[in-house]
C-alpha cells in the first residue's frame, strides 16, 4: 500500500479502498484512484484551510446545541450551496447525536472534497447539553451567504433572550476566557511584569507604580475576560452586571480563519 500511496499521492484510507476495489491489483488501483479523483489527495490535505463556513443549531427547547466549522481553501468554495448545506448537516448531526454522528458524516465530507478538489475538513466544534435551570443562547454572523462566526453559550437562571444577548456580545467582543480564574497564571504574571517594566520606563513615580499597574491590568482583563467586558450594547455596564443573579457556565466560539 505504501508503494501505491507514493506513486499516486493518495491518502492511506483511499489507497486501501482502491486495493479493495480492485482485488489488490496495484495497476488497476492506480487507475481507479485517478478515475475517482483521489490521486494527489494527500498533497491537497497539506494545503492551508483558511476559509470555510460555520453553523450553529439549538434543539430541544434550548437544552442541546452545537457549533461546527467546515474548513476549506477558498472563499468561492466556502460560499457554495453544497458546502453550506453540509456544514448545516454537520451541526444538526452533532447536536442530535454527538461526536459519533459527526464521525459518520466523514464520507460526505470526503465526497465534497473530491467533487470540489480542495482540502476540506471538519474544524473546531463543540456540543453543549444542559440540565434544568439553564438555557442555551446562540448567534451566527452571516457573511456572503454563509456563517463565519458562531457562538454557543450556556446560561443558568436566565431567559432565552438574555442568553441570546450574551451570545451576540461574545460574537463581536471575542473574549478568550469566561472569568479571571480561567486565565493562566503564567500569562497574568508575564503581562504584569511587562506593564510594570513599561511604567518604570515611562518614569512613573514609584509611589504610584502599583496603582498604575493594577489599572492597566484591569484594562487587560477587560479585553480578554467575558465577565469583565463592557456590554457591547451598553458599555456603562459589564457583562457581570448585565447578568445579575444569572450565571454564564461556559461558551464556545468558532470563527472562520481563526
Amino acid at each position: 500500500m505504501q508503494e501505491l500511496r507514493q506513486a499516486t499521492g493518495a491518502g492511506m484510507l483511499d489507497a486501501r479502498r482502491a486495493l479493495q476495489e480492485t482485488g489488490g491489483d496495484k495497476e488497476k488501483a492506480r487507475r481507479w484512484l485517478r478515475e475517482q479523483g483521489l490521486a494527489g489527495a494527500a498533497k491537497r490535505s497539506e494545503r492551508d484551510r483558511a476559509e470555510g463556513a460555520v453553523s450553529v443549531i439549538v434543539l430541544d427547547d434550548a437544552r442541546v446545541g452545537a457549533v461546527v466549522a467546515l474548513e476549506c481553501e477558498t472563499d468561492f468554495v466556502a460560499k457554495s450551496a453544497d458546502f453550506v448545506r453540509l456544514v448545516d448537516t454537520l451541526a444538526e448531526s452533532l447536536a442530535s447525536s454527538g461526536e459519533a454522528a459527526l464521525d459518520a458524516q466523514r464520507e460526505a465530507v470526503d465526497e465534497l472534497r473530491l467533487g470540489l478538489k480542495e482540502n476540506i475538513a471538519v474544524g473546531s466544534h463543540s456540543r453543549f447539553e444542559v440540565g434544568e435551570g439553564a438555557v442555551l443562547g446562540s448567534y451566527l454572523h452571516v457573511q456572503n451567504g454563509r456563517g463565519v462566526n458562531g457562538v454557543l453559550v450556556e446560561v443558568a437562571g436566565a431567559s432565552r433572550e438574555l442568553a441570546h444577548d450574551i451570545a451576540v456580545h461574545i460574537a463581536f467582543a471575542r473574549p478568550d476566557y469566561l472569568g479571571r480564574e480561567d486565565v493562566p497564571a503564567e500569562a497574568i504574571a508575564a503581562e504584569r511584569e511587562t506593564i510594570e517594566a513599561t511604567a518604570r520606563h515611562e518614569g512613573k513615580p514609584e509611589a504610584q507604580l502599583q496603582k498604575i499597574v493594577e489599572g492597566r491590568m484591569n484594562g487587560w482583563f477587560k479585553e480578554r475576560v467575558l465577565l469583565d467586558q463592557p456590554y457591547a450594547r451598553d458599555e456603562k455596564q459589564t457583562i457581570s452586571q448585565l447578568l445579575g443573579p444569572a450565571e454564564v457556565r461556559r461558551f464556545a466560539q468558532v470563527v472562520v480563519g481563526a
